[in-house]
């Protein structure tokens, strides 16, 4: 019986597309200046379509750290550096348009509360990022253990910011599942030793999460259900 739950963020307690992909829009603009072929290039970059608006499946951006993220936009931005890359990032996401997956403060309150479970949010997302977006949802009370890929544990696919939940919780990783929509998820949370919960609210398949999941779910929603159903 799973006595815990950490959550990926995006794509799993938000919906991806609904989320960043506005976000991502902005982000290029305002970082182009108003140069068409600056803004294509800095799209290609992180494997956005800028003319459908949304993130290409295979971007490295989906699962990747902020920093990633600042690295390969770097690469179009002669003059800046990354730290001020990395820096803007963090704060233009601290105020992004979130768009939740599911009512999250009802499905919260029911797996901690009424099922007693333990639950923390693993993001690759800078943990500065993390903790205004989850205040801003009205959620942050629900997640005493809070990790971003700047909070000194690591990012995923690394077990060790998973395994870092389960020491501040003193639960084996075996009681513990780790909910997700990548494959960086579901491969973290198979090297930590914990339970794989797949969810399709990222831009990941159902065939490809799969083969790396226990279980592969619609969305957080269905949790509840799928607890009772598992015993």
């Amino acid at each position: 019986m799973l006595r815990g739950l950490i959550f990926d963020k995006d794509g799993t307690l938000f919906d991806f597309g609904g989320t960043w992909n506005s976000w991502a829009r902005d982000v290029i603009a305002d970082l182009s200046g108003g140069d068409a072929a600056r803004a294509r290039a800095l799209a290609d970059a992180v494997r956005f379509d800028l003319d459908r608006g949304g993130f290409h499946p295979d971007s490295p951006v989906i699962a990747g750290t902020n920093r990633e993220a600042a690295e390969l936009l770097l690469t179009q931005l002669p003059g800046h550096d990354l730290a001020g890359v990395e820096s803007y990032l963090a704060e233009a996401a601290a105020k992004a348009p979130l768009v939740p997956a599911t009512p999250l403060a009802p499905l919260l309150r029911e797996l901690s509360e009424a099922r007693g479970l333990h639950l923390g949010v693993m993001t690759n997302d800078a943990e500065f990022s993390a903790r205004r977006q989850l205040r801003a949802a009205g959620v942050d009370g629900f997640f005493p253990f809070l990790a971003g890929f700047d909070s000194g544990h690591g990012a995923k696919p690394d077990a060790a910011p998973l395994l870092a939940f389960a020491r501040q919780t003193g639960l084996a990783p075996d009681q513990i599942g780790m909910v997700g929509d990548s494959t960086h998820d579901m491969l973290a949370g198979r090297a930590a030793g914990m339970t794989c919960i797949a969810v399709l609210t990222g831009l990941a398949p159902r065939e490809e999460l799969a083969p790396h999941a226990d279980v592969v779910l619609p969305d957080i929603g269905h949790l509840p259900g799928w607890l009772a159903r598992a015993g």
